[in-house]
This record gives C-alpha cells, structure tokens and sequence, in this order.
C-alpha cells in the first residue's frame, strides 16, 4: 500500500531540529506499517522494539534514563547496530511502558542525533494523564495523527494510477470523461472503506464480504477497547454514544441528540464519554457557529455539535448496509439521508489536511417566489461544513447527494455573509461560477489547494 503520510516522516527526518515524533491516530489505521516501511525505505537498517508484553523493556527503562545504556540495551534486545543518523529507532505500543515515553524528553535532551519514531493506542487519551502515570514533556516531543487511507490511497491501493494521475494533473475534462468510473469507485470505497485490513481483504480477493467481516473484527476490537481502558463509570455512556452515531447520522438535521441516546439525557452526564473517544481518534466532533469568523473555535457553540465515526466503511458495517446497494445507481450516496457522503467528506478534510473545521446553522426567514408570488417562511439554513483557510477567511462547504446542485442554505449563507469563495461537492463535475466552486466528491483531494490559493 501507499501511504501518503510517509512525506511527513521524511519531512521530519531531514529536518535539523527535530524531536522524538509520537504519530498518533486510533487503532488498526496503520501506524506500525507506516513506521517500518518508513525505516525499510529510508534508513540503512531500523531498531524496532514492541513494548507490548515485553517485561524485558518494562525492566530496562526502569532503572534510569540514561541514553547511553538504554541505546545499549535496545541493541542487544533488536539484534541491530544503532548509528545516529543512519538507524531509524521504533517505539511501539509506547503505552505499555510509561518509563519508555518518559525517556523520550531524555534523548532529545541528552542525544538528539539519534532518530526515534514511537506509536501506541490510545496516546491521546493518555496525553497529560498524570493520575495513571504517563506525562508527556512538553516541547520535547512532536506529534503527528494517522487516519484511515484517503480515498486516492484507495485508488492507488486498487491499481488505478491513472486516475490518481489525472487527479494530480487537475485534467479536469479528462475527470469528467472517467467519471464513471470514479463514481464506481467511490461506490466501493463507501462500502469497504479506509482501514487497510478491510482494504487489503477486498484487493486480494475483491471480496466484498472479507473486507465486511475485517470491519466486524475491528469494531469489536474497540469495544474491546472500551472494557480496558476507558473509566469504569463512562463506560456505558461511552457504549451508548458510539451505537447511537449511525442513528444520530441518519436524521435530517445531524445534530447530535441525547435524547436519542435515552429518554432524558443531559449532556453533562455524557462530555467525558464523548471527550475521551474524540482523543481515541475514534470520532471527529464537529460544534456549530452561528458567526463565521476567524478564529472558528472562539465562536463555536460546545452545546451544539456532529458526530462522525473515523472511516465511512465502519460507519456502514456499524449501519448494517447491504452490499447489494453498490449495485442500485447513484442510491447509495443518499441513503440514510446522505449520512455516509457526509461522513466521507469529513474524513476527507481531516485526511487532506484541512483541520479547522465547523458547521453553520441559522434561523432566518426567507423570501422565496411561490406560485408567482413572493412567499416568506422561518427557515433553518445549515452549511455542512465551515473551513478556516489561512488566506481566505471562513469558506463554507456544502454537501450534496448524487450530483443535486440545488443548495439554498449554500445560497443564504453566501447572501448573508458574503465569503471570498465558497465550495459545492457532489457527483457533479468539476466547474466554476464567480466564487463558487464546483468539486466532484471523487476529487476532494484538490480542495487545499483550491481554499489556500492567494487571491486579490
């Protein structure tokens, strides 16, 4: 497979003033391919250790941290000789040896020439957990998040390497003569997704099935998960939330509801559980604004948000979709209301890098023209996503099924608040009017470089 994360590794590496790199990202995305592949590729040999149920590398780190004897350590236990430079150190599952995290300040305080990547479950919900022992330094260690395969990767994993090329070479008109079979294979990438064990079980065999029985293993793993490691007393909170997100997806207006979870829910009773599965990396958490403006954060409502899963093809498993809707057109980028194109998109941005990220709703009332006569109504307008660009202010994004153009909460919006540009993704293809845009599902991989374009 191809990752296109390991650009950020090798960013880091050529960098003179890197730290210890902890990637971050939820369980089974990857990370411990990632990290190998990235010292096979790249480094002259690599130092890989697993901390997981290894009593051998609890009892090294836990005499001191002296760098010179653990490096010594760490040679006899990988059977390899560490250089600085040349030899690329691998902590995995870092979580099961607190003393191992904590000795990351050490070696980049004491030997910074050395090379060290570390990986682990959980790491975000264990980041400043003073009470259970773990500390992260501040400033001494840098962080990078993994998430599923991005749906180019996906092509790229299928052998399509062509339409990733025309992708990179934004041929739009080429785009739009392949359309179908982009279509196709968003289609799949739907149902199977972006975890690479599911990935890898439908290119072997293009089995449908396989890739649906990986998903099952991988949503009960983070049960599993749940049981472990999350406190006793948000436990069932925590189970309630994460069964009910297909549900709270599958609603017109996808504002996350307690009262769906149980009949008089009040959300101060469910914010741990809803906190600690966001810094799994298991959920995105998407608040709302009513006010458009820079910093997004400073005006978001914390009361009001949405909840995606990580990947579009666990939310399907979660959803219990038939395989047999890949096959009936267009139907399944609206069922369930278009809950899974949304999720899509959402992973999309996070994959692509775009990070800050909201949604817009608003109650005004509208005049519209019914029957030849100007008619007014309170409506809810709601833009699917608000996006923070660096050179372009707050950009709205709206969602549509199938290639639908029709976007009137897109049109108040842009009335109301008058953005340098504003984005439309569907099945349509590619174009342009004034400030509006036009970008296939399919090719959301050119959207950075659409809202960060300099503009006068």
């Amino acid at each position: 497979m191809n990752r296109l994360s390991i650009q950020e590794l090798i960013d880091w590496k050529n960098r003179a003033d890197k730290k210890p790199l902890l990637v971050n990202g939820a369980r089974q995305v990857g990370k411990t391919w990632l990290m190998k592949e990235f010292g096979r590729t790249q480094y002259e040999n690599t130092a890989y250790i697993m901390f997981d149920k290894n009593p051998r590398m609890s009892e090294l780190f836990s005499v001191d941290m002296d760098t010179g004897r653990l490096l010594a350590g760490l040679e006899i236990e990988t059977a390899a000789k560490i250089n600085p430079q040349t030899t690329l150190i691998i902590f995995d599952e870092i979580q099961a040896c607190k003393n191992a995290l904590a000795s990351l300040k050490f070696f980049y305080e004491n030997a910074p020439e050395y090379h060290i990547v570390a990986a682990g479950s959980l790491l975000g919900v264990l980041t400043g957990d003073k009470d259970g022992g773990y500390s992260f330094p501040v400033g001494k260690v840098e962080f990078m998040t993994m998430y599923p395969m991005s749906f180019y990767e996906f092509l790229l994993a299928c052998g399509e390497e062509g339409l990733c090329d025309l992708l990179d070479k934004r041929d739009y008109k080429l785009i739009a003569a392949f359309r179908d079979r982009f279509i196709s294979c968003l289609r799949t990438y739907f149902y199977v997704g972006g975890m690479p064990e599911p990935v890898s079980k439908f290119i072997n065999g293009g089995d449908f099935a396989a890739a649906r029985k990986a998903q099952v293993e991988i949503l009960m793993s983070y049960q599993e998960d749940f049981s472990k490691h999350i406190p006793v007393d948000t436990l069932p909170q925590a189970l309630k939330i994460w069964d009910s997100i297909p549900v709270q997806l599958a609603r017109e207006n996808k504002k996350f509801i307690y009262s769906e979870i149980q009949k008089g829910a009040k959300a101060k009773n469910y914010e741990d559980a809803i906190m600690w599965l966001a810094k799994s990396s298991l959920i995105h958490r998407i608040e709302r604004v009513a006010k458009p403006a820079t910093p997004l954060k400073s005006y978001a409502n914390t009361g009001a948000f949405k909840l995606y899963v990580l990947d579009v093809g666990l939310l399907s498993a979660m959803s219990l979709l038939n395989v047999k809707t890949l096959l009936e057109g267009d139907a399944l980028f609206t069922e369930f209301k278009g809950a899974l194109t949304e999720q899509f998109v959402c992973q999309e941005l996070y994959a692509n890098k775009v990070r800050d990220i909201a949604y817009w709703a608003n109650r005004d009332e509208i005049v519209e023209k019914d029957a030849g006569k100007m008619k007014a109504s309170n409506r809810m307008s709601e833009v699917d996503f608000i996006l923070q660009s660096e050179n372009n202010g707050v950009i709205p994004l709206e969602v549509k099924a199938a290639a639908n153009l029709k976007a009137k909460s897109l049109k108040v919006y842009m009335e109301k608040h008058k953005p340098r540009l504003a984005v439309r993704s569907s099945l349509a293809d590619y174009g342009r009017s004034g400030d509006l845009y036009d970008v296939p599902l399919y090719a959301l991989t050119v959207l950075k470089e659409i809202i960060e374009k300099d503009r006068d």
